[in-house]
């Protein structure tokens, strides 16, 4: 884990995410609530402090918010930055190693996240694991990030085999990078 979202880089990383990218996790939580199923259980996998729940939670307060992270500063963060909502959390864990019983999510996102993921091929099986049948995973990141590796493995193990994995672009708001890519699995 960089040592950026430990300490003083955590709490700069905070204020970075509340202050200059809140319209880019504005509009990525449009798109997930407009994905989102009523009621449903989301997990949000390296979410930092927590501002794309903050605003799901906001648009969407019938859903069951659940924020993990490798950093437990940027836990702290999401913790603080939660605590007007009763319907999100967030708790330290690891992509390879969710700590949630199987069939836990009905979706589950990451944003800006799996471009910093060690092992993304032992990711797969663990976002399979935690979601439910006929669940789906919406990956955002910057176009160099593992999506190639993920939708590989996905197909070599056999998850998420209902549709292809689909790869599209999506506006983010923010001038510096005016695009992001998202990917969809879907169990």
């Amino acid at each position: 884990m960089p040592h950026v979202f430990e300490g003083r880089g955590s709490r700069l990383y905070n204020f970075v995410s509340r202050r200059v990218l809140r319209r880019m996790y504005r509009r990525l939580a449009r798109d997930i609530a407009a994905a989102a199923p009523q009621g449903a259980a989301v997990l949000d996998v390296g979410t930092g402090p927590g501002v794309l729940l903050q605003e799901l939670a906001r648009l969407r307060p019938d859903l069951r918010l659940t924020g993990v992270d490798l950093s437990a500063d940027m836990v702290a963060n999401a913790t603080r930055n939660l605590a007007a909502h009763d319907n999100a959390t967030a708790q330290v864990g690891d992509v390879t190693a969710l700590p949630f019983p199987d069939d836990s999510f009905d979706l589950v996102v990451s944003s800006f996240s799996s471009h910093h993921w060690d092992h993304p091929e032992a990711a797969v099986p663990e976002l399979a694991r935690v979601l439910r049948p006929s669940g789906r995973v919406r990956v955002y990141d910057f176009r160099f990030a593992p999506f190639d590796q993920l939708a590989t493995t996905a197909g070599e193990r056999g998850l998420f085999t209902a549709e292809p994995p689909r790869r599209d672009p999506v506006p983010t708001g923010v001038p510096f990078f005016r695009r992001c890519t998202r990917l969809v699995l879907a169990a």
